[in-house]
């Protein structure tokens, strides 16, 4: 079918990127010498000429690659020079859509070409030994339908003729689309005013029209070198000087000629901003404050009040000397009479003091953090000299939404977290959009398609209404009053009617895997009828079967290229091409204003609303057997690079399907402290997690408010957070594996000892450098003498692969991530205004580079995985990959916002949530047994935050402890004994003294981190129940992944669907039986038999021993005081308990009294009654 379609007359353009030995890759043979060019000139991301875009083009010229080769320009009389490369051919076809045809193509000169892309409407498949393909699905009827959707087109009523455009502007500054006849009407003789702001059009001249270009370029800053001797400095370059003036603007002469009034050493501003004391003359205020703006700081840092910190302190230093006495006195005070009791809790207690002392001594400086967005808006968002129209000089952002399973990972989560993104308040020419489906499900591409649909209205009616939060399905599943803070008086109306709109919307996705099923059977259906007349045709035996494969079908009638419902060759989960699907194509850089709300056309009123959506850009890598795909690491890196290609943003947004964006303002926080001064030494910003859908009580500690209010919090104040997966804005050069600017080496006992490094400057030949890790630095750019960036450069290919396109947008991307200029502590720093220029458009060369980077032999002999990206080889990459970003220098920040930035959702099921903490425990073993382990890190990270992470890869064998430990209070009550010889005032008063320190400590951790008593006690529940079950069988698992090689496999985490009602909370109640129940259960079995058994030996006992009884029933009831909330999850709804826990239960009871009786048989019984006889 495919290859049918290849050689069809539909498809003549065929363009080779370059190729040998491949078997798919065509013969050879070249149609035509189309090159796969964009109708509009690819210019760089700066218009500065010491950008890195202009060098990179400079270095790249002539040279555009493939995913394994380069871009072969062959004319017509080159069809028989032989192509060598290395790597597999890749054939593009493109087919003749409305807007391009094939015999009007070559005909066209192109300034005549069509100045919108169809890239939109197509979607591109590839890979292995297989054609690269654009395949139209959808396109615009004509080049004005094209047009319209865009705005460019007259907006006056009752008129759709083509904008007239003077130059590449509208007529009127205020952007006003406006045709020629109009306009001819609207100005007249020059004094007709403009329809959109009513302000008189001005004639247009030649010079004014170059000036206005000269405007909207960023303008040079003026050298100190220019001022010459004995030149007065009042006299300064003029950077747009008038054809008949001077290159110098002379001040003083301004001053005498506009009667300039001078106060005490500055010039005095007048009210009215003209000078002289006439008729209309309004006073005199300051001057405005020219630097104030980089004065500012975005950030500001808190730190914790010391009437708190200090107590904590204090009290962390008496705990840590009880804990030493303690143990001291424990060791030389050892209980004769059951030695090997007192040997097991003495090394538990000693485990556990240790334990606590890594996990307290993190948390001594935490700080807070609060930022400025007005500032942000004014710096980056004001007009200025070098921005004058004022535009966003903002970076741009890539966000990245990573999926796999719909059947776990439910489309319409995804569809609601993607509507978050789109409607996210940050320039709209700066933000993209990325889904990856690495399970190339036809569901969630048509579920995304029907997304980018119902965007267009649920967008701009978030930005004109201020919707918080901006997913539909929280909105209007609030249940506050939605009339708050809203002022419009068409608000009700049309939030009705995108609310309906939304329910049917609903609908849709909900209904799409039936849609997707019937009509691939129907198709199926009929190519099965259509075999079977070939096969009359050809007067073959048609009761035989026929041999047909079940594919699954697009809504246009073609095979679907990824996933199929009955797996295929090329079309099964591990085996199918790579797919780019543009949803919605880059916008244009100027606003695009709505039209007023009609039955027809639009439910919304966006006359004054910019209706222009984000790139919107579905991905599918490809796989085939016999590769490792790296499961979501190796998803997320096939994302930066086709990011890179397509979009280049210099910060990356990655967020699970089911974290949506809860604050419209949360990429602008973040981008405050990227932006601020010191920011170009943050790798990541890393905001805390937070979750919506866990029931009231929080019975599995769900939302883990100790970790992310107490200890990220803590890290803040070191080196900066871990990266816990989602949540997280990077530093793009960052993830490359680049080394930051400036970094500190820490030497000495607890690196006290600090020498500052500046990576920036290269070292020179015959200096030694003491490094644990060889940096990365990137070349100078735009210095063709040196020789040392010329072999830096020459090393990128072979760490990024073979793409000279991605390579290319490496410096750019470093660029346009740089501070200002003017910003104090800003080495290399771009200009203000660098980055407020329209966006380079996309073209179809541009999307097939993308395919040939998300390929599943890209990365073979590359360092992505292994330095580069996310880190390959564990379970828990997310904390490897920013424990490398640590371990270089770089530094990371802790964002809590007041409005949470993110929300989403928990398992709230007993057997998920064991799952889940199963896997993160196991990522830890696997770190703790590789070179990721603290213990090797770097000088260049502090010495607690070697702490903090050594306690990361640590915890999990605290369970084999604390396994023991609960286990010991049943032991000591079933033979009497106890683990000190008697419970003396000095044992007491130590026990007494560990456990009021470790109360207060809790206390003062609640008061300055914000959490409640109840969520404290929760974590620590949850801490036992998961070290008694989960953290157990995750050491075995790491210990056999080391010893044995046996590999680990999970399974993703179910995402529960979006229900309503009572049902909301039906999976807490829900229990699955699974074998990390086992340890639990036995624990409160045991304990809880063991006090009943250690009552009744001591009531009738002739001699009772009430102190051990008192000390075994105290730690057995502390025991089942933490597994409280397992037990009640046993339990399920209304106290229905399945079948195998009462199985369990009775032949643990059976088991344990069998042991009590053999180890303390009663009185006057025969020793020899478990022996056995022969008769």
């Amino acid at each position: 079918m495919m290859a049918r379609r290849a050689s069809s007359p539909a498809s003549p353009v065929t363009i080779t990127v370059s190729s040998s030995g491949g078997k798919g890759g065509g013969d050879g043979a070249v149609r035509r010498s189309i090159g796969l060019t964009s109708p509009v000139p690819r210019h760089s991301f700066s218009n500065t000429p010491d950008s890195p875009a202009a060098a990179a083009r400079r270095s790249s010229r002539g040279v555009s690659s493939g995913g394994g080769g380069r871009y072969c320009s062959m004319a017509a009389n080159d069809e028989s020079q032989e192509l060598t490369s290395e790597f597999v051919r890749y054939t593009v076809h493109i087919p003749p859509t409305p807007d391009r045809q094939a015999a009007a193509e070559e005909a066209l000169e192109p300034e005549s070409r069509p100045q919108r892309s169809y890239i939109s409407g197509t979607i591109f498949t590839g890979g292995l030994n297989c054609v690269t393909r654009g395949h139209v699905i959808e396109c615009s009827a004509d080049g004005a339908s094209v047009a319209k959707s865009t705005g460019m087109f007259c907006k006056m009523k009752g008129c759709d003729g083509e904008a007239f455009l003077s130059g590449s502007k509208p007529p009127c500054e205020c952007g006003f689309m406006i045709c020629k006849d109009c306009y001819l009407e609207c100005a007249g003789s020059g004094g007709g005013q403009c329809p959109g702001c009513k302000e008189p059009y001005g004639t247009v001249t030649d010079e004014e029209d170059s000036a206005s270009e000269t405007e909207d370029r960023p303008l040079p800053l003026t050298s100190m070198a220019e001022f010459k001797a004995g030149r007065r400095l009042s006299i300064v370059k003029s950077m747009k000087g008038a054809p008949n003036q001077g290159g110098d603007f002379d001040h003083n002469r301004w001053l005498f000629e506009t009667k300039g009034t001078y106060g005490y050493g500055n010039a005095v501003w007048p009210r009215d901003g003209n000078g002289g004391g006439g008729v209309g003359f309004k006073g005199f205020e300051e001057p405005p404050d020219f630097k104030g703006r980089c004065r500012r700081p975005l950030t500001r840092k808190k730190g914790v009040s010391q009437a708190i910190l200090s107590p904590y302190r204090l009290l962390i230093i008496i705990r840590l000397v009880a804990l030493g006495l303690f143990l001291t006195w424990r060791i030389r005070h050892p209980n004769h009479d059951a030695i090997w009791l007192w040997a097991m809790s003495v090394a538990c207690e000693v485990w556990f003091a240790f334990s606590w002392l890594l996990d307290q001594l993190p948390k001594l400086c935490p700080v807070n953090r609060a930022t400025d967005l007005s500032v942000l808006k004014e710096r980056f968002e004001s007009p200025s000299i070098r921005n004058p129209k004022g535009r966003s000089d903002l970076p741009g952002v890539d966000v990245f939404v990573s999926t796999a399973d719909p059947e776990k990972e439910p489309p319409l989560v995804t569809a609601n977290t993607i509507l978050s993104i789109l409607a996210v308040d940050y320039p709209v020419e700066k933000l993209a959009c990325y889904l990856s489906d690495d399970g190339g499900s036809l569901l969630t591409f048509e579920a995304l398609a029907e997304t980018a649909s119902f965007a267009r209205i649920w967008v701009p009616f978030c930005r004109k209404h201020a919707i918080e939060p901006r997913n539909p399905e929280a909105y209007f599943g609030q249940k506050r009053d939605f009339l708050k803070n809203k002022v419009r008086l068409d608000f009700v109306r049309e939030r009705r009617k995108v609310k309906r709109e939304y329910d049917e919307f609903r609908v849709r996705i909900n209904s799409l895997p039936e849609s997707i099923r019937r009509r691939s059977d129907a198709y199926n259906a009929h190519e099965e009828l259509r075999a079977k007349k070939k096969r009359e045709e050809v007067k073959e035996d048609v009761s035989e079967p026929t041999e047909f494969v079940k594919a699954t079908w697009m809504s246009d009638g073609s095979h679907w290229p990824g996933t199929w419902f009955s797996a295929a060759a090329d079309h099964s989960r591990g085996d199918h091409a790579g797919i780019i699907q543009v949803m919605l194509a880059p916008p244009n850089s100027e606003p695009v204003m709505g039209t007023a709300a009609t039955q027809e056309n639009n439910l919304v009123d966006t006359t004054d609303v910019d209706v222009r959506l984000p790139m919107l850009v579905y991905v599918s890598r490809e796989k085939r057997p016999g590769y490792d795909h790296n499961k979501k690491a190796g998803a997320m890196n096939a994302l930066v690079r086709t990011s890179a290609i397509m979009s280049n943003g210099p910060f990356i947004l990655n967020l699970d399907c089911d974290h949506y964006i809860y604050n419209s303002l949360a990429l602008r926080e973040g981008m405050c402290f990227m932006l601020d001064r010191g920011g170009d030494r943050i790798c990541y910003v890393q905001f805390p997690q937070r979750f919506e859908g866990v029931d009231p009580s929080d019975r599995y500690a769900n939302h883990n408010l100790v970790f992310f209010d107490v200890t990220m919090r803590a890290m803040d104040g070191l080196q900066g957070p871990m990266y816990v997966g989602t949540g997280c804005i990077f530093r793009r050069t960052a993830l490359y594996g680049f080394s930051p600017p400036r970094a500190t080496e820490h030497h000495g006992w607890f690196g006290r000892r600090k020498t500052k490094l500046f990576l920036l400057r290269k070292p020179t030949m015959g200096k030694k450098h003491d490094r644990e890790e060889k940096d990365i630095v990137l070349p100078p750019i735009g210095d063709d003498d040196n020789e040392e960036g010329d072999v830096e450069s020459a090393l990128l290919p072979k760490r990024f692969g073979s793409s000279a396109t991605l390579v290319a947008s490496i410096p750019v991307a470093e660029y346009q991530g740089r501070l200002l200029q003017d910003m104090a502590g800003a080495g290399q720093g771009r200009p203000a205004g660098s980055l407020a220029v329209p966006r380079e458009p996309l073209d179809a060369a541009t999307v097939a580079e993308a395919i040939s980077v998300i390929s599943c032999f890209y990365e073979d002999k590359t360092e992505w995985g292994g330095r580069v990206g996310w880190i390959y080889g564990s379970v828990t990459e997310d904390v490897v990959t920013g424990y490398r970003m640590h371990n270089r220098g770089w530094r990371s920040i802790y964002c809590v916002t007041k409005r949470d930035a993110f929300r989403g959702t928990a398992p709230i099921n007993l057997t998920d949530r064991l799952h889940q903490v199963l896997r993160w425990a196991t990522g830890s073993v696997e770190i703790f047994f590789s070179q990721n382990n603290a213990l090797f890190a770097s000088r260049r990270m502090k010495f607690l935050q070697r702490v903090a992470y050594f306690s990361v890869g640590i915890y999990p064998f605290t369970s084999i402890f604390l396994t023991v430990y609960c286990v010991l209070p049943a032991i000591s009550l079933f033979t009497g004994q106890f683990i000190v010889q008697s419970l003396s005032i000095t044992f007491l008063i130590f026990l007494l003294a560990i456990t009021l320190t470790l109360c207060l400590l809790a206390l003062l951790e609640i008061k300055w981190s914000g959490i409640t008593l109840h969520e404290w006690w929760r974590n620590e529940q949850f801490w036992l129940i998961g070290g008694t079950s989960a953290h157990p069988a995750a050491v075995l698992q790491g210990l056999l992944k080391v010893i044995a090689g046996v590999d680990i496999s999970f399974t993703l985490t179910s995402k529960p669907a979006t229900d309503d009602g009572e049902d909301a909370l039906a999976e807490l109640y829900m229990v699955k039986w699974s074998f990390l129940m086992v340890p639990p259960i036995t624990i409160m079995m045991v304990n809880t038999i063991a006090i009943a058994v250690g009552i009744a030996r001591t009531m009738y006992s002739q001699f009772p021993q009430w102190s051990k009884l008192a000390g075994g029933v105290f730690f057995s009831f502390w025991v089942l005081c933490h597994l409280y909330p397992f037990a009640k999850g046993l339990m399920g709804r209304r106290g229905k308990v399945p079948t195998i826990v009462f199985v369990w239960s009775g032949l643990i009871s059976i088991v344990v009294s069998l042991l009590w009786v053999y180890i303390s048989p009663p009185a006057g019984a025969r020793r020899d009654y478990m022996s056995f006889q022969f008769p």
